[in-house]
Formats: C-alpha cells, sequence, structure tokens
C-alpha cells in the first residue's frame, strides 16, 4: 500500500539516471525539488539558504568591482576542466583584473530537456568546488529550462562583485610607452585542450586546459609593487587582462587602442608548449589568437616590472611567467612582433572566430 504523500514533501531527485524536463523550469514542485538537492546542496551558504530571489549582503571597504560572462562552450567536459570549473575561474578572473578580490557570485542555469540529471550533478559539483577553491560564495541564481533541440545541454551566465582597494588604479588606458609586457605563463592550453578534443587529435603529451582562478596571483602582484604605486601612481601595475577569446594578439591590440600605444613583441620570448605548438600548426592556427583560461597578460612600469615577475614566478599558477615585450610610442596603435629570423609583422586584431565555443 502505498503512504500518503505529506504535505509539502518533496521526493529525491533521480540523480543517476533521471533526466532534465520541462517542469524543472516550471516554478513548482519539481523546480524546488531540483533547486534544494541540487544546487542548495552543492552550493549551501547562510545567504543562498534565506531562499530569497536576491541576495542580501554587506562588502568591504574599497571600490566594488562587478563582472558577467556567459559560458557555452562545447563540449561540456575537456580535459583540465568542465563548463562548471569554467564558468567561476571566467568571472572571478574578469573581476580580478581589476585587482580586486572576488567575493560573490550569481549563476544562471539554461538547461535544455533531457539533458541528464547526473551530468547536470557532475557540472555543478565542479563549480561548487571551484567556487571553494577561489573562497566566494554562489550566493543567488536563476533556472530556465528550454525545448529539446532549442539548447546545447547547458549554458551557465556567471556575474561577480568584488572589491578593489581605493588606491589601486589597475586599467585598459594606462599603458605607457616604456612599459614592458608579462605573462604568467604557457600560451594556447584551454583552447587547444578543446579543439584536440574535438578534432580527436592525440599528442605524446595530452594537452590539459588552463582553467583556474587567478586572484591569488594577482594579489601576489599586487603586493609586490603596493607601496611604489602608493607614493606614485604612474609605478607598479597598470594593466591586468586575461587572454581568453582571441587570445594574446587580440588582448594587446585591445589595450593599445584603448592606451593610444603602439607594442613590440619578441616572438622567442613568447610561451607556447610544443604540443600546443604542434595541433596549432596541424589545424592551421596561430597560438597568438587561441584562447587561455588561467593565464594572464600585465603590463607593468619598467622599474617594477622586475618585481612584478618575480612575484608572478613565486606562484604556482606564475611559475613560467615571462617578459615578452614592450609598449612603444606608435599614433597607428600596432601590435608589431620581432620574429625569429629578425624582421618584423603585424600581429592584427582577430578577424574571426577561428575556434567558436571556447569559453
Amino acid at each position: 500500500m502505498n503512504k500518503p504523500v505529506k504535505s509539502g514533501y518533496i521526493r529525491p531527485l533521480d540523480l543517476k539516471h533521471g533526466r532534465v524536463d520541462l517542469t524543472h523550469g516550471s516554478g513548482g514542485r519539481a523546480m524546488a525539488q531540483l533547486i534544494e538537492q541540487l544546487f542548495h546542496e552543492a552550493f549551501g551558504n547562510e545567504i543562498l539558504a534565506q531562499k530569497n530571489d536576491m541576495a542580501t549582503f554587506a562588502l568591504p571597504p574599497g571600490r566594488v568591482v562587478m563582472a558577467t560572462d556567459s559560458h557555452v562552450v562545447s563540449p561540456l567536459f575537456f580535459p583540465g576542466g568542465d563548463i562548471g570549473c569554467l564558468s567561476v575561474h571566467g568571472t572571478v578572473n574578469d573581476v580580478a583584473m581589476a585587482g580586486a578580490r572576488p567575493i560573490y557570485l550569481a549563476a544562471s542555469f539554461i538547461l535544455e530537456e533531457g539533458f541528464p540529471l547526473a551530468d547536470l550533478k557532475r557540472i555543478v559539483e565542479s563549480m561548487a568546488a571551484a567556487a571553494r577553491e577561489a573562497e566566494v560564495a554562489i550566493v543567488t541564481g536563476d533556472t530556465k529550462v528550454v525545448e529539446q533541440g532549442k539548447g546545447d545541454g547547458v549554458f551557465i551566465t556567471t556575474t561577480g562583485v568584488g572589491v578593489v582597494d581605493d588606491e589601486l588604479a589597475i586599467a585598459g588606458d594606462r599603458a605607457r610607452p616604456g612599459d614592458r609586457i608579462l605573462v604568467s605563463g604557457h600560451l594556447g592550453d584551454h583552447g587547444m585542450a578543446i579543439m584536440s578534443l574535438r578534432e580527436s587529435l592525440a599528442f605524446a603529451t595530452e594537452i590539459v586546459s588552463d582553467t583556474a582562478a587567478l586572484h591569488g596571483l594577482v594579489a601576489r602582484m599586487v603586493d609586490a609593487v603596493r607601496e611604489p604605486m602608493r607614493r606614485d601612481p604612474a609605478r607598479g601595475l597598470r594593466v591586468l587582462r586575461d587572454p581568453t577569446r582571441g587570445g594574446l594578439a587580440t588582448t594587446l591590440n585591445e589595450i593599445a587602442a584603448q592606451s593610444g600605444v603602439g607594442m613590440l613583441l619578441d616572438e622567442a620570448a613568447i610561451p607556447v608548449r610544443p604540443q600546443v605548438q604542434a595541433a596549432c600548426e596541424f589545424l592551421g592556427l596561430d597560438p597568438l589568437y587561441v584562447a587561455n583560461e588561467g593565464k594572464l597578460v600585465a603590463i607593468a612600469a619598467a622599474e617594477d616590472a622586475d618585481a612584478v615577475l618575480a612575484a608572478m614566478r613565486a606562484h604556482p599558477l606564475g611559475r613560467d611567467a615571462c617578459a615578452i615585450g614592450e609598449v612603444i610610442d606608435d599614433p597607428n596603435r600596432f601590435v608589431q612582433m620581432q620574429t625569429k629570423f629578425g624582421g618584423r609583422r603585424i600581429v592584427d586584431w582577430l578577424t574571426g572566430d577561428q575556434l567558436p565555443r571556447i569559453c
């Protein structure tokens, strides 16, 4: 005989064999079940536990930094990560590029009808682990479900809030001639991890995504030059940027345009792993335009660049950091590269999307 159903009772989700259906986005009992047993279970914190349609919180002193990022990566799971941790790292890094400390995240999910709940659980748990490691709390969110065939499994949008010290001014319009250009490590890992999986390419050494939260590295860099920056706003770190879509080349062109300067790169100094270089050559791609999810570009005043570089190399996420060029005076705002053969070439904007659905 069936037991009577208690008022307000929510049956357990079948997280092993179940699938997302339209009722999970209906606003009713099934949606409450999904939110309570999956999202709240993974992301649980005091603010989220209030179950409001918004999050109320206090922030430490300083200027508020906010960023939002949508994630549509395909495939959802790749060597070194998945859309879950990527959605945390991407927004945390956008906030961190102002020199800020990320504190809170909001997360919005668009789910496709028929998507396996086991895969959704894996993504959500990865996202929760990334948030815990980054010491940020996911405090509010939203869930929508679209009909089968009108989505691609899962799309995730995250919005981040952080705080930056009042004395810090790090922005894309602050590069000046004579500044040095630094990168935190090998380029192209994330993009080629995705493309190698899509194209079923095998290498002696696996290409693994570099997806990571960079705010700890940024904090070390800021601390290394905080005192000179306090004494003189022209000192220390001028620009920070994570070279995601469009890679290093597009990122530097953006900064050059914002700051009204040119840039001169040293091709021999730009770090690219041999397997990434080989994959790019096989697919006809340029690693300078390939996406990264755990690397940053820093532009620092010449007199402070060595201190910044040393701080980067002392952190696990910057141990392969190096200087790759300098900012120059150029009214045309060109990014140029000194090639290994002794000539120069223009490193232009990316004119199309050579790697779609990469983040």
